[in-house]
């Protein structure tokens, strides 16, 4: 029997006559009628819902038998057309960067708002960088005035015979890239013709006994480089992320030389892969093998994986090896690399270090790191599970789980889980997110300190000077997440992200005079500029921003591709077929 300080109760139960059969018989009725009674109404409460709500029933089912929409929310009443005053909005903060530029720093590859002048790549002088990779967004955008004056430098003033060493990977995604993109859009031949001009300055670059281009090219001698930075080693991700690029040149003029130097980079980063389907960040140009190094999907190992999954969708599906060593790398993204934050399980991107102990055995460390420039991750596992994780072509919009094969639904879930954790890196002072974030895990010591429980700054304390993760330097892979997983769903949550990370961006990164800035701390309000406005932000954070909100069928997905850095090239049907 409990005690009176238990905090247990017995309810009181006063002495009473043993009843009649008669009482026992009505006391049945009474209970029998108040079941029925409640039955009822939990019925009637049920219809209502259904009736209100008939998602609740349908959308159980409907996955049970295989028919049901993978994707829940409330984007049935999408309509897919523009959101005009957001999307002017965005053309907007265009010009005011632009506009900004060309007055300060016109034909320059880099920009300083704050200084009022421009900078170069190279003591020799530069490419346009910046010219060049905004063009496609001027001429979506429809500003005619500015894309005449852009034109008119292109064609009278940019000069490749620059006799310094320009980085192989980004001139060709930026620049090359960029120069396709405007052809595409316009159909001038100036552009093709200085496309070729550059790429056949790049092509010296692909001279190794391997096939893999070496990490930079002198444009005016016409010659690769080894950089003495990584011990003459190449990025994963960047000599993997010129294939686009190459392909389409070589569609458009006919030359094979394009396309296979491209290809023998694939085949041999296909002959050389391990059985995990990861990729480490640095291969070695001599013989073509990987070599020990970090594992990843940020930097240097990033577009690897997004160009396995675009070159099959580039030639439409009609190369399968792509497709194969897509879901073979996707495979081990998902099998080791992919992890759940220990209290709001979030899903993150995690790292791989190997180390080496005093026998010499190699061993890996997890490390719970993602980099912003992960957040494209989700929109392109959404991509890849509705084109290469497909059963049927086309899918519905949003797609239907019987049209995707077990590992489409496994990367669609795990894309839409990928953006919202990286909407969640955006819940800061400035409502930006940080160039790195760490995520908490069991072993990292924190416990019971001030650290939030799911995802911090590492470096991070009050009062001292910012670590350099905690910048924001206008990056647009979050927006690009946002604009995909809009175009394969409809759904207006991701307009509404996509508005919030604009507003931000206007609040804290817009410089007055003109331009916009990186930030040195998205934690520290009010904010502190640093004086360089990346190229990205006009060819790749504000255009698919602007893409966002206009009209789907402004460069629809089933027609085109983008590159890397947002420029878009049409699918084709070329004639021929890898031929590894």
């Amino acid at each position: 029997m409990a005690s009176k300080n238990s905090g247990l109760r017995k309810r009181n139960t006063p002495s009473v006559s043993k009843p009649s059969d008669a009482a026992k018989e009505a006391a049945r009725h009474i209970s029998f009628n108040g079941t029925s009674y409640l039955i009822l109404f939990l019925l009637s409460a049920l219809a209502v819902l259904v009736y209100r709500n008939p998602s609740v029933v349908t959308e159980p089912l409907a996955e049970f038998i295989g028919t049901g929409d993978i994707q829940r929310s409330g984007h049935r009443q999408a309509n897919f057309s523009a959101d005009i005053p957001k999307r002017d909005a965005v053309v907007a903060a265009f010009k005011h960067a632009w506009l900004a530029y060309e007055r300060d720093a016109m034909g320059d590859d880099e920009y300083h708002p704050i200084s009022h002048k421009g900078s170069n790549l190279t003591e020799a002088g530069g490419i346009g960088y910046t010219v060049v990779d905004s063009l496609d967004t001027i001429i979506i955008m429809g500003l005619h005035d500015e894309y005449e004056r852009a034109r008119d430098w292109v064609a009278t003033k940019m000069s490749f015979d620059r006799d310094a060493q320009f980085n192989t990977f980004e001139t060709t995604i930026r620049v090359l890239g960029g120069l396709l993109s405007a052809y595409t859009l316009t159909n001038d031949s100036m552009y093709l013709e200085k496309a070729k001009d550059l790429a056949d300055r790049i092509l010296p670059a692909f001279d190794t006994p391997s096939g893999l281009p070496l990490s930079h090219v002198n444009l005016a001698q016409r010659r690769g480089y080894k950089t003495s930075d990584n011990r003459g080693l190449v990025s994963t991700a960047e000599v993997s992320t010129l294939q686009l690029e190459f392909r389409y040149l070589s569609h458009l003029t006919g030359n094979d030389l394009y396309w296979d130097v491209v290809e023998k980079v694939m085949k041999t980063i296909n002959d050389h892969r391990v059985n995990t389907g990861l990729a480490s960040i640095f291969m070695n140009p001599e013989d073509g093998r990987f070599v020990l190094s970090p594992i990843r999907l940020g930097s240097r190992g990033d577009s690897y994986y997004e160009y396995l999954l675009k070159q099959y969708i580039q030639t439409n599906f009609t190369e399968p090896v792509y497709q194969e060593m897509y879901d073979f790398a996707i495979n081990g993204v998902q099998n080791h690399l992919i992890k759940k934050s220990q209290m709001a399980r979030l899903t993150y991107t995690s790292e791989l270090i190997p180390e080496r102990d005093r026998s010499g055995r190699i061993s890996w460390r997890l490390v719970p790191k993602q980099d912003h420039l992960t957040c494209f991750f989700g929109g392109s596992l959404m991509l890849g599970a509705v084109t290469a994780g497909a059963i049927v072509q086309p899918v519905t919009i949003p797609p239907r789980a019987k049209q995707l094969s077990p590992k489409g639904v496994r990367d669609w879930k795990t894309g839409v889980e990928l953006i919202e954790t990286c909407m969640r890196t955006h819940e800061t002072a400035t409502g930006l997110s940080p160039e790195i974030v760490h995520f908490r895990i069991p072993s990292d010591g924190l416990s019971g300190s001030s650290m939030p429980n799911d995802w911090y700054i590492k470096g991070a304390k009050p009062g001292a000077p910012a670590p350099y993760d905690a910048r924001y330097i206008l990056r647009p892979e979050t927006v690009e997440s946002l604009f995909i997983a809009y175009r394969l769903t409809g759904d207006e949550r991701y307009r509404n992200y996509g508005w919030q990370i604009f507003q931000a961006i206007e609040r804290h990164c817009k410089i007055d005079t003109g331009g916009y800035a990186s930030i040195i701390n998205v934690d520290n309000v009010p904010v502190e500029h640093e004086d360089k406005m990346e190229t990205f932000l006009m060819s790749e954070t504000l255009k698919y921003l602007y893409l966002l909100f206009e009209d789907d069928k402004v460069l629809p997905l089933s027609k085109y591709v983008f590159n890397t850095e947002a420029h878009p090239f049409p699918i084709i049907n070329p004639t021929r077929r890898a031929s590894f």
